[in-house]
Formats: structure tokens, sequence, C-alpha cells
């Protein structure tokens, strides 16, 4: 059985799920649910809180109604149960007007809202069984329905599509299930206690594979180019930047001099956080390289920052003496065959970019150094391809990784253990903390004036919802966010003397670098978004950052949002849209990153390790259970230095490269 065999599944939506990055049947079985609606107890309306989300049997008290104000439909209607009523809205979705007046018992599964003394839904979705219900990422062109039942239709070869890859010992020693079982028990749980065993299973595969790739690469690391420099190399540097650097900057830059002047590959991760000043670390290690004689590349995630990268340094290495280079997606033919030329001959000695550093026709002249910034946008395989490019044909390039997701200490040894680690623990003086509030409904419009006075004072905005559109049929998540309809209400209702602009994930590339680019103008004053902008956007006028539905993003992930502003000499503001819990109420106590992450690994895990997308999309369940990671770390340490675990190590190891060469192959770019 292949994608195409499976009913619903033509060529349009075929090409829309290999845009996802699901190419294959096993692809679309781990790509797991993100969360499930417990759809199994409804509940009344009586019972139910506001901030809650929450099922509810319901009959339709009128007839559905729609009304347009421009682009913008709204149809409302009005349910009840046996212990009270409720409104109800869906935005931009005119059919659920013949969908409510087909029938008068309904099952609404949404967040409850307060309105007034009343209660209200906006965009519930419209369920037809009790149970629990998976809720996948959401994929442009494919609805939640039609993706769940094509997983209901590949699960009948899930054996197949998806053999075992752990060895039976282990599955025994650890308690978890086989492969296929906890294929089924992810999509089509009985129970949520059934869910999370699945989830426990590929967690921990997860982290094994990752464990032994990362084994795999530190075994094949080969000797690097020796870059020694004169004494006092890495402080005449700092004397050439415009600010005084932060003793922890100093040690970290000097921590890396040492790694480049031995005979062995480095490979070292800086970490630090939003701020700290990681770019000036990493400039100083691409200067060192220039003047060893060896060339340095730079992978940024977004052609966005890889372009702020470059036109911040452009100008400093020029006045070193040596040429600095651009290489991204979608530059015209001619531009791209003169930059292959520049970096092939040498003419270029620094080389930023981004996935394009790393396609099949880029030949560097002498690599002996690659760094990746924003290393959690990037996973081993990336890392990896840039690496095989090579430094002369017997030395192997130095690894420089940056990372601006603080990570504990004690699990950045087990996530990276194929690298040394510095951290920059120290921020630049002067910088004012940004203030953090969590906002509940009741209190949005005070915010939206405060917002207004803040916009009116020429200062500027950003405002991130979780989700792009609601799908084609409605069954969008829990009354969230749509970033598009969110856009339009703004820029019609509250915002409406100001200059909205939107980008999203799945925007033309132009439409989204001009949205971009108005916003860092100040020709757009408000900047609505999804989480695109966490990274790669530095506006020092926005002072303002709104986070819509914000219990539904992880802490670190919420930090890094809230370090787009702040970045000016003036005050700025966070203000999470949600009901109060202790997680927000630990990231609105604290600007420190490191406890931030402490909090939310503990809570969510670190993600997709092995991952190939780009924007970071988590395709697996290898979240929330940081002892089961410890433990995972455990296994692959004893069998790589056991020899009665000699057959499974094999087992593993075989895994492990299968899956850094299909990730390979797909960051790849032809």
């Amino acid at each position: 059985m292949q994608l195409t065999d499976l009913k619903g599944i033509g060529k349009t939506r075929l090409e829309a799920l290999h845009a996802a990055g699901i190419c294959s049947l096993r692809d679309l079985l781990y790509t797991f649910p993100v969360r499930y609606r417990d759809l199994s107890s409804p509940t009344t309306v009586r019972q139910a809180q506001p901030g809650e989300s929450v099922c509810l049997l319901l009959s339709r008290r009128g007839e559905a109604k729609l009304s347009r104000h421009g682009k913008l439909s709204r149809v409302t209607c009005t349910f009840a149960d046996e212990t009270g009523q409720i409104s109800a809205c869906w935005f931009n979705q005119p059919w659920m007007r013949e969908h409510l007046n087909a029938g008068t018992r309904f099952m609404l599964y949404g967040r409850m809202e307060a309105c007034g003394a009343g209660k209200r839904m906006t965009n519930p979705s419209l369920e037809k069984e009790l149970g629990v219900v998976p809720v996948y990422r959401a994929i442009p062109g494919v609805p939640q329905r039609l993706h769940q039942a094509a997983v209901r239709q590949a699960l009948e070869a899930a054996e197949q599509a998806c053999p075992e890859t752990l060895p039976e010992r282990l599955l025994e020693r650890f308690g978890l299930w086989p492969c296929a079982r906890a294929l089924r028990a992810a999509h089509e749980p009985a129970s949520l206690q059934e869910a999370a065993q699945a989830q426990r299973r590929f967690a921990f595969e997860d982290m094994l594979l990752y464990q032994a790739a990362v084994r795999l690469m530190r075994d094949g690391r080969g000797p690097g180019p020796c870059l020694a420099t004169p004494a006092g190399a890495a402080e005449a540097f700092w004397e050439a930047m415009p600010f005084a650097p932060t003793c922890a900057q100093r040690r970290t830059l000097g921590e890396i001099a040492r790694d480049l002047a031995t005979p062995h590959a480095m490979a070292r991760m800086v970490q630090g956080d939003v701020g700290s000043g990681k770019t000036a670390v990493a400039m100083g290690a691409m200067l060192l390289c220039a003047e060893a004689g060896w060339q340095a590349a730079l992978m940024a995630p977004t052609e966005l920052l890889a372009r702020q990268h470059y036109e911040g340094m452009r100008p400093f290495f020029e006045a070193q003496g040596y040429s600095c280079g651009l290489l991204v997606g979608g530059m015209p033919a001619a531009r791209r065959r003169e930059a292959l030329e520049s970096i092939a001959s040498g003419a270029w000695r620094v080389v930023v970019g981004t996935h394009a550093l790393i396609s099949r026709d880029v030949v560097y002249h002498r690599l002996g150094l690659c760094v990746t910034d924003e290393q959690h946008r990037f996973g081993v395989a990336q890392r990896t391809a840039l690496l095989n490019k090579g430094g002369d044909g017997t030395h192997a390039p130095h690894l420089l990784v940056m990372s601006a997701t603080p990570i504990p200490r004690s699990l950045a040894l087990v996530l990276y253990g194929d690298l040394d680690l510095s951290v920059i623990d120290e921020m630049p003086p002067g910088r004012l903390p940004v203030n953090t509030r969590i906002v509940s409904e009741s209190k949005r419009e005070a915010m939206y004036g405060f917002l207004r006075d803040q916009l009116a004072a020429g200062r500027q905005a950003y405002i991130v919802c979780p989700l792009v559109e609601e799908d084609d049929e409605g069954d969008g998540e829990d009354g969230l966010k749509a970033v598009k309809a969110h856009a339009q209400e703004l820029a019609c209702g509250p915002l409406r003397d100001f200059r909205v602009g939107l980008t999203y994930g799945g925007q033309p590339s132009r439409e989204k670098t001009a949205a971009l680019a108005d916003f860092a103008a100040g020709r757009t004053q408000v900047l609505v978004a999804t989480t695109v902008i966490e990274v790669g956007v530095n506006v020092p006028n926005a002072t303002v950052m709104i986070v819509e539905d914000a219990d539904r993003y992880g802490l670190a992930q919420l930090h890094q949002l809230r370090g787009r502003v702040g970045r000016g000499s003036g005050q700025s503001w966070c203000f999470l849209m949600a009901r109060p819990n202790d997680r927000l109420r630990a990231l609105a106590a604290t600007n420190d990153g490191f406890e931030v992450a402490r909090a939310d690994l503990e809570q969510r895990g670190p993600g997709e390790l092995l991952g190939a997308r780009q924007h970071g999309a988590a395709a697996s369940l290898a979240v929330g259970n940081s002892q089961l990671l410890y433990e995972a770390a455990r296994c692959a340490e004893e069998l790589w230095t056991l020899s009665e675990w000699a057959l499974e190590r094999d087992a593993v190891a075989g895994q492990a490269r299968l899956r850094l060469q299909q990730l390979e192959e797909r960051v790849s770019i032809s």
C-alpha cells in the first residue's frame, strides 16, 4: 500500500502531504497527534468553566444566522442543555449555517469563554462520536477529518510499512509496546492512558536512535585543520567591536580558539539566552578561521535571518580584508552561479546562507569552520550534511553550533553528547527586562487600549496566533485564533486606525519577505503572525508582543517569542492571552531563559531530535518525559560499551544510519 492508494488522497492532497514532509505510509503513521480531544465524558453548560476545553451535548435554539462584514463572515447560533444556554460563532465558515440548520442535536467541542453574564464558544468543532479523538498538526490542504481517515486506512498496513525498530530484549527490559501495537494506540487510543503508553514507546525510540546517531557522528569524526592564529588574535577581535564584551563572551571565544588550534575537529555548542551575544562570538570564530587561511560558513534557518547576519557581518569582515558572501534559495540563476564560483574559488572567505549551503552543487574551496545558528531549528541531519562538505579532502571542518534555547547543562550533555558545551550566562549591561503579563479574555479590550497607545506613540507590535486558518470542514482546534481571520478582525475592528501586516508558515516566499520587510521598515505597525517570527526578526522599535492562546505553547517557545521585543532602549511588554496557570506564572516571573527551559523540559521534553523540518514541527511524540530520555541515554551507553549487547547495538546502529540517511536526503537540496 502507498499514499496514492488511500481514499481521498488525490494529486492535490498528495502534493500537500509531500510539502509537509509526508512522503510514505511510514511518514504518515509516524506523524503522531499533537494532542487528543477527550470526548469520552461530556460535561454540562453549568459545569463548563471559561478557559476549559469541553465537550457538550446540546440542542439548537433557533436558526443559525450568517452575517458578513467585508471579507469577514460569521455564523452564530444559540444552544442549550438542561442546565443552561450558550452562544456559539464560527468565523469565515459560512457553510456551518447549513450544517447547523440541518439538525437539532449536536455535540460541540471547544474552548469555553465568558461573555458578559453568559458563556460562548468560538469556532467549536462538531463531533459525531464519543471517545478519544486525535488532533494532528495542521497541514494546509489536508483537513483534519481527511488526515484521520487516511491514518485509519494506513494502520491496516502498519506492520509492512513500519517494521519493528527496537530489539525484543530492549522492549522487554523497558516495558515498551511493540511498534504495531503502539502505532494503533497512538492514533486510535481507547483511552488517554493508552495514548500515554504509545507516547512512552516512541519517546524512547526517538531518544535511543538519536543517541545512536550522535555516537556514529562522534566515532566518524576525522582530524580537523589546525587553525592556529597569533597570540592575542581573539582579544584583537574584541577591540575591533563597537562594544565591550561580557566575561562570558571572552571566555567562550577563548575556548573556541583553543579548539581551532588543535588538529582535532572541534564540535562545540554555544548556549546563551536571547540577546546574550552569541552572534558576536561566532563572528570572532569565523575571523580566526579566515585569518588562518580557511573558509567559514554560517547556516541560518530562515532567509530573513541569513540576510540579517550577512548585512551585519559583511562590513566588519570587509574592514578586516576578507570578502563575505550570501547564498540563499530563490536567488536569480546568474547570481547563484556567481555565488557558487566565489565559494568554489575561495574568493569568499566567509559565506552566510540558509539550507542552500548544503545543496549538492555547492563546492567549497577550503572549508575550515561550519557554524549553525539557532541550533534548535536544525537536527543532526542538517549539521551532518554541512560537515560532509569537507575541509580540504583530508580534514573535516570544525563545527560550532549556537542555540538560543537554553537547556540545563545536565540535559544538554545527554541531548548533544557529540558536542562540547560553552555557556554564555551573562547578559550585556543595560538591557531592560520585558514586562510579562497574563491577560484573561475579560481584560482584552483594556489590553487593546494599551496597544493603541503604544502604536500612537510610534511603536510597533507583534500578535502571534497558533493557527493559519480554519480548515475547510470547520474542525479546527478548540476555538484557537487563526492568523488570517484574526488579522482581518483586528484591521476592521480595534486596530482599524493602524496598518496591519500578516505573515505565516506556508505563505508564498515573496509575500512573506515583503511582509517582514514592511514591518522592519515601519511601513506596517502591527504584524499578525504565526510562530514563523520566533527567530530571525530584529525590529528594535517593536515594544509589544501579544501571544494568543498562550497556554498552547511550550515555555521555551514563549520565551523565544518574547525575545522579539525588548531589543531597543525602551520598555517592552509581552501579553499572554490565556487563563492563568502555574506554567505561565513561571514564565511571567523571570526573564532568565535557563530557568524557563528547566521548567519547560520537565513538562514537554526536547521535541523532535532527528528532525528535518526547517520550522521544527513536531513529528514525533518524544516530549514530556525527561526521566525516560535519561533512561534511553543510559541504554545507549550500555549498548556501546557492554559486549553482551552487541547484537542489539548493531541493530540500533543500523536503524540510526538508515534514519540519518533518509533525513540527509531530505535536507540536501537538489
